[in-house]
């Protein structure tokens, strides 16, 4: 089954893709990973993301369509694949409906006040990169890594200010997918809020045959 999971910065798209991979057996693809491949194997491409990302900017359809492109050409994508950070824009859907056939698009839906309050709360160790929580997973010492020691921060987009932004561009970009996809009859709609046990078994029966 080839998949596409919609929803805001903060809804737990690729927390519940990493759980639900092997229940699926389904690769998690996400365009985070794609990008971080290809900086890493320093291609010509990938050193254009590279500088794109040190400036802040986000990466063009263009750029990002190839990497894409290129991951689901691959022999473990043949048959299934959650894809988590893309499309993003009418453009990019219309150009993976052009290599691959989606068979259905998850919209996890969640209020603002629950994406506010998961990512204003989260903590990233600068040394490791494992998220703790103030609320849901609080490290046993302030400031300090439970996994390695690192030193452990507020990233500067995850404080509720910047959440509240990130919120208003999504709907402004990518949340007209929904509709796109909606009108294609691939959409189906799940709720987003709960923990992601129950999230995770909810897309499980609403995937089932």
């Amino acid at each position: 089954m080839k998949l596409v999971f919609l929803g805001p910065p903060g809804a737990g798209k690729g927390t519940i893709a990493v759980r639900i991979t092997g229940i699926l057996n389904a690769p998690h693809v996400s365009t985070g990973n794609i990008f971080r491949e290809a900086i890493a194997a320093a291609s010509p491409l990938g050193l254009k993301v590279k500088a794109v990302i040190d400036e802040g900017r986000l990466v063009d359809d263009g750029a990002t369509i190839e990497l894409v492109r290129k991951r689901l050409a691959q022999d473990d994508v043949k048959d299934s694949y959650i894809l988590d950070g893309f499309p993003r824009t009418i453009a990019q859907a219309e150009a993976l409906a052009g290599f691959s056939v989606v068979d259905r698009v998850i919209n996890f839906d969640a209020p603002d006040s629950v994406v506010i309050e998961r990512l204003s709360g989260r903590l990233v160790c600068r040394k490791c990169g494992f998220n703790w929580h103030k609320t849901f997973n609080p490290p046993e010492k302030d400031g300090v890594c439970g996994k390695c020691g690192g030193e452990i921060y507020t990233r500067e987009d995850d404080r509720a200010e910047a959440v509240k932004k990130r919120l208003d561009v999504y709907r402004e970009q990518t949340a007209t997918l929904i509709e796109y996809y909606r009108k294609q009859g691939l959409l189906a709609d799940i709720d987003a809020s709960p923990d992601a046990g129950i999230v995770v078994e909810n897309l499980r029966k609403l995937l089932q045959p």
